[in-house]
């Protein structure tokens, strides 16, 4: 499966989920795949030294905000025409260049926010999807071998080893998809630090 599509999938899979995501639970860790640590929330005050954005008013309120926030918040619009975008969106706002590239700034949160969070409770259900598929390779591997010991008839053990091997390869593809899809969250962290940092070269 090829990550893009899987990363498509995950999401999906997740439409509910919102921007404001409670860390997780220790013992929810077990069902985190990644290298990683899991965060499924960037804070403002990680990556944002301008204005308050609770001072500057809703973002999804004013028009122009919302829309540059979202075209950013996309990935797909490329780095290389955030200045652009900015620089057109600054000379528009006039006297309130501030305040409302700060709402730009809150709405790319929120909204890669929200994007990162249906990302990683995707990625977790593809995790737990691996480990009930690894239970079940065990109890497929234990049922070859037992059969073998007991000698069972020939057509028998052949049957049972395809489906293991079948089962084994369908986990290892989805491990290989999987390593890719933890990319991810970091590459999204990435994104809106980056957009951030520009947005406040203009204030």
């Amino acid at each position: 499966m090829r990550a893009g599509l899987l990363i498509g999938l995950l999401l999906a899979a997740c439409p509910q989920a919102g921007a404001a995501v409670a860390e997780p639970a220790p013992e929810a860790e077990a069902d985190w795949p990644c290298a990683q640590s899991r965060t499924p929330t960037i804070s403002a005050a990680a990556i944002w030294a301008g204005p308050d954005i609770a001072q500057a008013g809703a973002w999804d309120e004013d028009t122009g905000a919302a829309e540059l926030a979202q075209k950013l918040a996309s990935r797909r619009t490329p780095l290389e025409d955030v200045d652009p975008l900015l620089d057109d969106f600054a000379a528009k706002a006039g006297p309130e260049k501030d305040v409302r590239l700060t709402r730009v700034f809150a709405g790319v949160l929120e909204l890669i926010n929200r994007d990162r969070s249906r990302l990683i409770a995707g990625i977790v259900r593809y995790a737990q999807g691996q480990n009930k598929l690894a239970a079940k390779l065990r109890q497929e591997s234990n049922a070859v071998a037992d059969a073998q010991e007991a000698d069972a008839p020939e057509k028998s053990q052949q049957e049972q080893q395809a489906a293991l091997q079948w089962d084994k390869r369908i986990f290892e593809e989805r491990s290989r998809s999987l390593t890719y899809v933890c990319e991810e969250p970091g590459l999204l962290e990435k994104r809106v630090f980056e957009i951030a940092r520009r947005i406040q070269e203009r204030l």
